[in-house]
Protein backbone atom coordinates (compact mmCIF):
# COMPACT_ATOMS: atom_id res chain seq x y z
CA UNK A 1 0.00 0.00 0.00
CA UNK A 2 1.10 3.58 -0.72
CA UNK A 3 0.32 6.11 2.04
CA UNK A 4 -0.79 9.62 1.11
CA UNK A 5 -1.70 12.41 3.52
CA UNK A 6 -4.20 15.13 2.87
CA UNK A 7 -6.93 17.44 4.02
CA UNK A 8 -10.66 17.00 3.44
CA UNK A 9 -13.32 19.73 3.73
CA UNK A 10 -11.47 22.82 2.51
CA UNK A 11 -13.06 26.08 1.35
CA UNK A 12 -11.63 28.59 -1.11
CA UNK A 13 -12.62 31.94 -2.65
CA UNK A 14 -15.16 30.02 -4.72
CA UNK A 15 -17.37 30.31 -1.61
CA UNK A 16 -16.42 31.65 1.83
CA UNK A 17 -12.71 30.83 1.97
CA UNK A 18 -10.08 33.57 1.96
CA UNK A 19 -7.57 32.21 -0.57
CA UNK A 20 -7.60 30.83 -4.10
CA UNK A 21 -7.15 27.14 -4.83
CA UNK A 22 -3.62 27.56 -6.31
CA UNK A 23 -2.58 29.54 -3.22
CA UNK A 24 -4.01 26.92 -0.89
CA UNK A 25 -2.33 24.10 -2.83
CA UNK A 26 0.99 25.91 -2.50
CA UNK A 27 0.50 26.11 1.28
CA UNK A 28 -0.37 22.41 1.36
CA UNK A 29 2.91 21.57 -0.38
CA UNK A 30 4.81 23.62 2.21
CA UNK A 31 3.49 21.45 5.03
CA UNK A 32 4.00 18.14 3.24
CA UNK A 33 0.48 17.27 2.08
CA UNK A 34 -0.22 15.11 -0.95
CA UNK A 35 -3.88 15.89 -1.66
CA UNK A 36 -6.67 18.38 -0.90
CA UNK A 37 -10.41 17.79 -1.18
CA UNK A 38 -12.28 21.08 -1.64
CA UNK A 39 -15.96 21.41 -0.79
CA UNK A 40 -17.04 24.98 -1.40
CA UNK A 41 -20.66 25.76 -0.60
CA UNK A 42 -23.28 25.14 -3.29
CA UNK A 43 -20.88 25.22 -6.25
CA UNK A 44 -18.72 23.07 -8.49
CA UNK A 45 -17.52 26.12 -10.39
CA UNK A 46 -13.91 25.36 -9.47
CA UNK A 47 -14.26 22.03 -11.27
CA UNK A 48 -15.85 23.69 -14.30
CA UNK A 49 -12.94 26.15 -14.34
CA UNK A 50 -10.41 23.31 -14.58
CA UNK A 51 -9.04 23.58 -11.05
CA UNK A 52 -9.19 19.85 -10.41
CA UNK A 53 -5.91 18.00 -10.90
CA UNK A 54 -2.28 18.43 -9.92
CA UNK A 55 -1.05 21.73 -8.46
CA UNK A 56 2.63 21.79 -7.47
CA UNK A 57 2.69 18.08 -6.56
CA UNK A 58 -0.58 18.40 -4.61
CA UNK A 59 -3.59 16.57 -6.04
CA UNK A 60 -6.66 18.83 -5.90
CA UNK A 61 -10.09 17.18 -5.88
CA UNK A 62 -13.22 19.31 -6.24
CA UNK A 63 -16.54 18.51 -4.60
CA UNK A 64 -19.06 20.78 -2.93
CA UNK A 65 -20.97 21.17 0.33
CA UNK A 66 -24.74 20.79 0.25
CA UNK A 67 -27.23 21.75 2.95
CA UNK A 68 -31.01 21.87 3.32
CA UNK A 69 -33.19 24.99 3.43
CA UNK A 70 -32.76 25.17 7.22
CA UNK A 71 -28.95 25.29 6.79
CA UNK A 72 -28.58 21.92 8.51
CA UNK A 73 -27.57 18.48 7.25
CA UNK A 74 -24.34 19.56 5.59
CA UNK A 75 -23.10 16.97 3.11
CA UNK A 76 -19.76 16.81 1.29
CA UNK A 77 -20.42 15.53 -2.23
CA UNK A 78 -17.57 14.44 -4.50
CA UNK A 79 -17.22 12.80 -7.90
CA UNK A 80 -20.15 14.68 -9.41
CA UNK A 81 -20.16 16.37 -12.81
CA UNK A 82 -22.87 18.92 -12.00
CA UNK A 83 -24.50 20.45 -8.94
CA UNK A 84 -27.81 19.02 -7.78
CA UNK A 85 -30.94 21.23 -7.81
CA UNK A 86 -31.31 23.65 -4.90
CA UNK A 87 -33.86 23.23 -2.12
CA UNK A 88 -33.72 19.45 -1.80
CA UNK A 89 -34.34 17.60 1.44
CA UNK A 90 -31.30 15.71 2.81
CA UNK A 91 -32.81 12.27 2.14
CA UNK A 92 -33.11 13.31 -1.50
CA UNK A 93 -29.61 14.67 -2.02
CA UNK A 94 -28.04 11.71 -0.23
CA UNK A 95 -29.91 9.38 -2.59
CA UNK A 96 -29.07 11.43 -5.68
CA UNK A 97 -25.36 11.60 -4.89
CA UNK A 98 -25.34 7.82 -4.47
CA UNK A 99 -27.30 7.15 -7.66
CA UNK A 100 -24.99 9.40 -9.69
CA UNK A 101 -21.92 7.51 -8.56
CA UNK A 102 -20.78 10.22 -6.20
CA UNK A 103 -19.08 9.96 -2.84
CA UNK A 104 -21.08 11.52 -0.01
CA UNK A 105 -19.74 12.30 3.47
CA UNK A 106 -21.79 13.69 6.36
CA UNK A 107 -20.08 16.81 7.73
CA UNK A 108 -19.85 17.66 11.47
CA UNK A 109 -22.76 15.32 12.26
CA UNK A 110 -23.23 16.13 15.95
CA UNK A 111 -22.27 19.78 16.01
CA UNK A 112 -23.36 21.57 19.20
CA UNK A 113 -22.59 25.10 20.35
CA UNK A 114 -24.44 27.86 22.14
CA UNK A 115 -21.87 30.52 22.98
CA UNK A 116 -21.35 32.08 19.51
CA UNK A 117 -24.58 33.42 17.99
CA UNK A 118 -22.79 34.37 14.78
CA UNK A 119 -21.79 30.72 14.25
CA UNK A 120 -24.77 28.47 15.08
CA UNK A 121 -24.45 24.66 14.94
CA UNK A 122 -25.27 22.76 11.75
CA UNK A 123 -25.97 19.17 12.89
CA UNK A 124 -27.07 16.17 10.86
CA UNK A 125 -30.63 15.05 11.60
CA UNK A 126 -31.53 12.87 8.58
CA UNK A 127 -30.32 9.59 10.03
CA UNK A 128 -32.99 7.63 8.16
CA UNK A 129 -30.87 8.12 5.04
CA UNK A 130 -28.98 4.88 4.41
CA UNK A 131 -26.95 5.74 1.32
CA UNK A 132 -24.28 8.04 2.71
CA UNK A 133 -20.74 6.74 2.27
CA UNK A 134 -18.81 8.44 5.04
CA UNK A 135 -18.81 10.35 8.30
CA UNK A 136 -16.58 13.23 9.27
CA UNK A 137 -15.65 11.71 12.63
CA UNK A 138 -13.39 14.62 13.63
CA UNK A 139 -13.95 18.20 12.46
CA UNK A 140 -11.25 20.64 13.58
CA UNK A 141 -13.25 23.84 13.18
CA UNK A 142 -16.38 22.45 14.83
CA UNK A 143 -14.46 21.26 17.87
CA UNK A 144 -12.68 24.58 18.25
CA UNK A 145 -15.91 26.59 18.05
CA UNK A 146 -17.78 24.25 20.38
CA UNK A 147 -15.15 24.71 23.08
CA UNK A 148 -15.10 28.51 22.96
CA UNK A 149 -16.43 30.35 26.01
CA UNK A 150 -16.30 33.98 27.12
CA UNK A 151 -13.47 33.05 29.49
CA UNK A 152 -11.21 31.04 27.17
CA UNK A 153 -11.76 32.59 23.75
CA UNK A 154 -8.55 34.63 23.71
CA UNK A 155 -6.41 31.70 24.87
CA UNK A 156 -7.99 29.46 22.24
CA UNK A 157 -7.43 32.14 19.60
CA UNK A 158 -3.72 32.34 20.42
CA UNK A 159 -3.30 28.55 20.80
CA UNK A 160 -5.66 27.03 18.20
CA UNK A 161 -3.83 23.72 17.77
CA UNK A 162 -3.70 23.16 21.53
CA UNK A 163 -7.49 23.58 21.59
CA UNK A 164 -8.14 20.42 19.54
CA UNK A 165 -8.63 17.43 21.84
CA UNK A 166 -10.89 14.66 20.53
CA UNK A 167 -13.81 13.74 18.25
CA UNK A 168 -17.34 13.78 19.64
CA UNK A 169 -18.05 10.52 21.48
CA UNK A 170 -21.56 10.49 20.00
CA UNK A 171 -20.15 10.53 16.47
CA UNK A 172 -17.84 7.62 17.22
CA UNK A 173 -20.76 5.62 18.64
CA UNK A 174 -22.87 6.21 15.53
CA UNK A 175 -19.92 5.39 13.28
CA UNK A 176 -19.43 2.04 15.02
CA UNK A 177 -23.15 1.30 14.84
CA UNK A 178 -23.50 1.93 11.10
CA UNK A 179 -20.39 -0.12 10.41
CA UNK A 180 -22.09 -3.10 12.03
CA UNK A 181 -24.40 -3.01 9.01
CA UNK A 182 -22.18 -1.79 6.17
CA UNK A 183 -18.90 -0.05 5.38
CA UNK A 184 -18.94 3.67 6.18
CA UNK A 185 -15.61 5.46 6.00
CA UNK A 186 -14.49 7.73 8.82
CA UNK A 187 -12.50 10.78 7.75
CA UNK A 188 -11.01 13.82 9.44
CA UNK A 189 -12.12 17.26 8.28
CA UNK A 190 -10.64 20.68 8.84
CA UNK A 191 -13.46 22.88 7.52
CA UNK A 192 -10.72 25.33 6.56
CA UNK A 193 -11.78 28.85 5.57
CA UNK A 194 -8.87 31.02 6.67
CA UNK A 195 -11.17 33.92 7.46
CA UNK A 196 -10.69 36.56 10.11
CA UNK A 197 -12.55 36.76 13.41
CA UNK A 198 -13.10 39.91 15.42
CA UNK A 199 -11.30 40.04 18.75
CA UNK A 200 -12.10 42.68 21.38
CA UNK A 201 -14.97 43.76 19.13
CA UNK A 202 -12.86 45.40 16.42
CA UNK A 203 -9.44 43.74 15.94
CA UNK A 204 -9.47 41.13 13.14
CA UNK A 205 -7.33 38.05 13.63
CA UNK A 206 -7.01 34.92 11.47
CA UNK A 207 -7.14 32.12 14.03
CA UNK A 208 -6.88 29.18 11.67
CA UNK A 209 -4.78 30.27 8.74
CA UNK A 210 -4.64 27.52 6.13
CA UNK A 211 -1.09 26.70 7.19
CA UNK A 212 -2.29 26.21 10.78
CA UNK A 213 -5.38 24.19 9.80
CA UNK A 214 -3.23 21.93 7.65
CA UNK A 215 -1.22 20.98 10.73
CA UNK A 216 -4.21 19.62 12.66
CA UNK A 217 -6.65 16.85 11.63
CA UNK A 218 -5.30 14.86 8.69
CA UNK A 219 -6.62 11.91 6.71
CA UNK A 220 -4.11 9.27 5.60
CA UNK A 221 -5.06 7.11 2.62
CA UNK A 222 -3.71 3.69 1.70
CA UNK A 223 -3.68 3.34 -2.08
CA UNK A 224 -3.02 0.22 -4.12
CA UNK A 225 -1.12 2.22 -6.75
CA UNK A 226 1.24 5.18 -6.52
CA UNK A 227 -0.20 8.58 -7.41
CA UNK A 228 1.25 10.33 -10.42
CA UNK A 229 2.72 7.17 -11.95
CA UNK A 230 0.78 7.54 -15.21
CA UNK A 231 0.55 11.35 -15.20
CA UNK A 232 -3.22 10.92 -15.37
CA UNK A 233 -4.93 13.08 -12.75
CA UNK A 234 -8.35 11.49 -13.28
CA UNK A 235 -6.91 8.05 -12.63
CA UNK A 236 -5.21 9.41 -9.51
CA UNK A 237 -8.49 10.90 -8.28
CA UNK A 238 -10.18 7.53 -8.87
CA UNK A 239 -7.53 5.88 -6.68
CA UNK A 240 -8.32 8.33 -3.88
CA UNK A 241 -12.05 7.65 -4.14
CA UNK A 242 -11.40 3.89 -4.16
CA UNK A 243 -9.45 4.13 -0.89
CA UNK A 244 -12.20 6.21 0.73
CA UNK A 245 -15.07 4.01 -0.44
CA UNK A 246 -13.25 0.95 0.89
CA UNK A 247 -12.25 2.58 4.21
CA UNK A 248 -8.51 2.13 3.63
CA UNK A 249 -7.55 5.14 5.70
CA UNK A 250 -6.97 6.55 9.16
CA UNK A 251 -7.24 9.93 10.85
CA UNK A 252 -4.54 11.68 12.88
CA UNK A 253 -3.91 14.89 14.81
CA UNK A 254 -0.50 16.22 13.79
CA UNK A 255 -0.22 18.21 17.02
CA UNK A 256 0.32 14.90 18.81
CA UNK A 257 3.00 13.84 16.33
CA UNK A 258 3.46 12.75 12.73
CA UNK A 259 1.43 9.55 12.27
CA UNK A 260 2.88 8.63 8.86
CA UNK A 261 3.79 4.97 8.80
CA UNK A 262 1.06 3.83 11.20
CA UNK A 263 -0.42 0.46 10.33
CA UNK A 264 -3.23 -1.68 11.69
CA UNK A 265 -3.69 -5.06 10.03
CA UNK A 266 -4.74 -8.64 10.68
CA UNK A 267 -3.34 -11.90 9.39
CA UNK A 268 -3.60 -15.65 9.62
CA UNK A 269 -1.70 -18.45 7.93
CA UNK A 270 -3.38 -17.69 4.61
CA UNK A 271 -3.72 -13.93 4.17
CA UNK A 272 -3.07 -10.45 5.54
CA UNK A 273 -5.60 -7.59 5.40
CA UNK A 274 -5.60 -3.93 6.39
CA UNK A 275 -8.22 -1.35 7.39
CA UNK A 276 -11.41 -1.57 5.37
CA UNK A 277 -10.81 -5.21 4.50
CA UNK A 278 -11.94 -8.48 6.06
CA UNK A 279 -10.29 -11.65 7.29
CA UNK A 280 -11.84 -15.04 7.86
CA UNK A 281 -11.60 -15.87 11.55
CA UNK A 282 -9.56 -18.88 12.58
CA UNK A 283 -7.60 -19.85 15.73
CA UNK A 284 -4.34 -18.57 14.23
CA UNK A 285 -5.45 -14.99 13.54
CA UNK A 286 -3.57 -11.97 14.92
CA UNK A 287 -3.83 -8.18 14.96
CA UNK A 288 -0.72 -6.07 14.48
CA UNK A 289 -0.28 -2.35 15.18
CA UNK A 290 2.89 -0.51 14.21
CA UNK A 291 3.46 3.07 15.34
CA UNK A 292 6.03 5.77 14.55
CA UNK A 293 6.58 6.11 18.32
CA UNK A 294 5.40 4.48 21.52
CA UNK A 295 1.82 5.22 22.53
CA UNK A 296 -1.25 3.69 24.15
CA UNK A 297 -3.38 1.60 21.79
CA UNK A 298 -7.04 0.91 22.54
CA UNK A 299 -8.62 -2.03 20.70
CA UNK A 300 -12.36 -1.62 20.05
CA UNK A 301 -14.64 -4.48 18.97
CA UNK A 302 -18.23 -3.79 17.87
CA UNK A 303 -18.02 -0.35 19.48
CA UNK A 304 -16.74 -1.60 22.86
CA UNK A 305 -13.25 -1.29 24.27
CA UNK A 306 -11.64 -4.71 24.80
CA UNK A 307 -7.95 -4.03 25.49
CA UNK A 308 -5.34 -1.33 26.15
CA UNK A 309 -1.65 -1.82 25.43
CA UNK A 310 1.28 0.60 25.50
CA UNK A 311 3.95 0.00 22.89
CA UNK A 312 5.24 0.71 19.44
CA UNK A 313 4.93 -2.71 17.78
CA UNK A 314 1.95 -4.61 19.18
CA UNK A 315 0.54 -8.03 18.27
CA UNK A 316 -2.46 -9.70 19.89
CA UNK A 317 -4.36 -12.87 19.14
CA UNK A 318 -7.85 -12.42 17.72
CA UNK A 319 -10.30 -14.16 20.03
CA UNK A 320 -13.63 -13.44 18.33
CA UNK A 321 -15.19 -12.33 15.08
CA UNK A 322 -16.48 -8.77 14.83
CA UNK A 323 -15.62 -5.33 13.49
CA UNK A 324 -12.49 -3.84 15.02
CA UNK A 325 -10.73 -0.51 15.04
CA UNK A 326 -8.04 1.07 17.19
CA UNK A 327 -7.58 4.44 18.85
CA UNK A 328 -4.08 5.62 19.71
CA UNK A 329 -3.30 8.09 22.50
CA UNK A 330 -0.18 10.08 23.31
CA UNK A 331 0.09 12.06 26.54
CA UNK A 332 -3.50 10.99 27.27
CA UNK A 333 -4.79 12.77 24.17
CA UNK A 334 -6.14 11.14 21.00
CA UNK A 335 -3.62 10.84 18.19
CA UNK A 336 -4.84 8.26 15.66
CA UNK A 337 -8.20 6.71 14.72
CA UNK A 338 -8.12 3.74 12.38
CA UNK A 339 -10.99 2.70 10.17
CA UNK A 340 -12.65 -0.65 10.83
CA UNK A 341 -11.24 -4.04 10.00
CA UNK A 342 -13.68 -6.95 9.76
CA UNK A 343 -13.10 -10.42 11.17
CA UNK A 344 -15.84 -12.74 9.89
Amino acid sequence: MHEYIGMIHVHSTYSDGSRSIPEIASIAKEVGLNFLMFSDHHTLQAKHDGMEGWHNDVLVIIGYEINDVRDCNHYLAFNLKEELPDGLEPETYVKMVHERGGLGIIAHPHEKRRTMKAYPPYPWTAWDSKEFHGLEIWNQMSEWLEGVTHFNKYWRAVHPRKSIFAPAAETLRVWDQVNMERKVVGIGGVDAHGYKYKLFGYFKYTIFRYKISFQTIRTHLLLKEALGANKDSQNDISLVFDALRNCRCFVSNLYQGDAAGFSFYAENDIEKVTMGEQLKFDPHSYFHVNLPREAEVIFIRNGKEIKRIIGREISIKIENSGIYRVEVYRQKRPWIYSNHLRIL
